[in-house]
């Protein structure tokens, strides 16, 4: 192997991107294969913790995506018929003094193209579908749909939810559906809110649904909404379709009018089954690795999925400028005994759907520094014992 091993990092989500950036910052030889055929503005509104503004500080976007996003004074959480303040939640500059970084809410592909232009060019290489990967021992190979092969000394799977890396090295088996649609709308902010004025991030809570809605631009003329509620069944070869604002006032009879009024301006909405996955028993085998969605889904009820992906690359970059990305063994044991604890933490209360319903402290997520968190040594194996 040369003194430089080849990564290959397998998807250029938030999540592969992060892994990319930091990584060529680090002087490691990194390419990324994304499926799609070119990059284009896609989802909708995120959240951008100050865990992970501290990383885009490194990416340098920080100042970018600052000037881009929202900035909500708190995070408040109201009951779905009185609109009474269960929570507040404090952020705005009390979020950059106490967790060193903003807060802000922002339009997915936005904050994606940011990532993507902080690239080196010709990083990134579209429309290479992997059909196949082999780890050979030596080497790995990678099949792509175009009938195309390529080789990387180390192979980063960053590919979604369906992860093609995960399934080799676990074996092919579909997430779980949650139980749960997620209805998302983005559309031009209304100019009536109904009883009150649109709060810049609200959590509407009942008992068993709930609606999350933010500002996705900094000039707040732009408002998004994301749900939570219960079906049983769904087909999972439908990862989304159409929805209504009829169905939507179905879902949401009774609610408050600032809720009404966010429906009744809605453009076009889409419903998205929610997957996950149970922990993982590995995170990595050989050459190649896990991180993101491939390794820990979770439902959105924590508005940390994105986050966890991103912490999962700059740990993982972390962990090769510690023993080195030749030792890429133990790199990989750094890495899942310094993220796996936290990663399961998030998946499980994301699982729950309790977070900032009741005034808690988020310090624990939101102070978090993947950089400067101290290093948890590996488990040994266990030696045999002696006859």
């Amino acid at each position: 192997m040369s003194s430089q091993p080849r990564i290959a990092i397998v998807g250029a989500g938030l999540g592969g991107a992060a892994a990319a950036a930091l990584m060529a910052q680090a002087g490691l030889n990194v390419r990324v294969y994304e499926q799609a055929p070119s990059f284009s503005r896609q989802g909708a509104g995120i959240h951008v913790g100050p865990n992970v503004m501290k990383i885009l500080r490194q990416i340098g976007i920080e100042d970018a995506l600052n000037a881009q996003g929202s900035h909500p004074d708190y995070w408040y959480s109201r009951h779905w018929e009185t609109g009474d303040i269960l929570a507040q939640i404090p952020l705005g500059d009390y979020a950059v003094k106490t967790y060193g970084a903003s807060y802000l809410t922002v339009h997915r592909g936005d904050f994606h193209a940011l990532m993507i232009d902080a690239l080196p060019d010709g990083m990134v290489v579209f429309d290479k579908h992997l059909k196949q990967v082999e780890d050979l021992g030596h080497v790995v190979r990678l099949s792509f749909s175009d009938g195309t092969v390529e080789e990387a000394d180390l192979v980063i799977g960053a590919d979604g939810v369906n992860s093609c890396i995960r399934d080799t090295l676990l074996g092919a088996e579909p997430p779980k559906y949650a139980g749960y649609l997620a209805h998302r709308a983005v559309f031009p902010t209304p100019v009536d809110s109904g009883a009150l004025p649109f709060d810049a991030c609200v959590k509407w809570w009942s008992e068993d649904r709930h609606m999350m809605t933010y500002f996705v631009t900094g000039k707040q003329d732009e408002i998004y909404y994301v749900t939570g509620v219960p079906v049983e069944q769904w087909d999972l070869n439908d990862r989304w379709l159409p929805s209504s604002r009829e169905e939507m006032r179905e879902a949401f009879s009774g609610w408050h009018s600032t809720v009404q009024a966010l429906i009744d301006n809605t453009v076009e909405v889409t419903k998205w089954s929610l997957l996950e996955r149970d922990p993982l028993p590995l995170w990595s085998r050989g050459r190649l690795v896990l991180l993101g969605d491939a390794c820990h889904p979770m439902k959105p009820h924590m508005a940390q999925g994105a986050a966890m992906a991103i912490e999962d690359a700059a740990m993982l970059t972390r962990c090769f400028k510690e023993v080195g990305a030749n030792h890429h063994t133990l790199a990989f044991a750094l890495y899942e005994a310094n993220r796996a604890e936290r990663a399961s933490k998030v998946q499980r209360i994301s699982h729950d759907n309790t977070w900032l319903r009741t005034n808690e402290d988020p310090s624990w997520c939101f102070g978090y520094d993947v950089f400067n968190v101290p290093l948890v040594e590996p488990k040994k194996a266990q030696e045999p014992v002696a006859a």
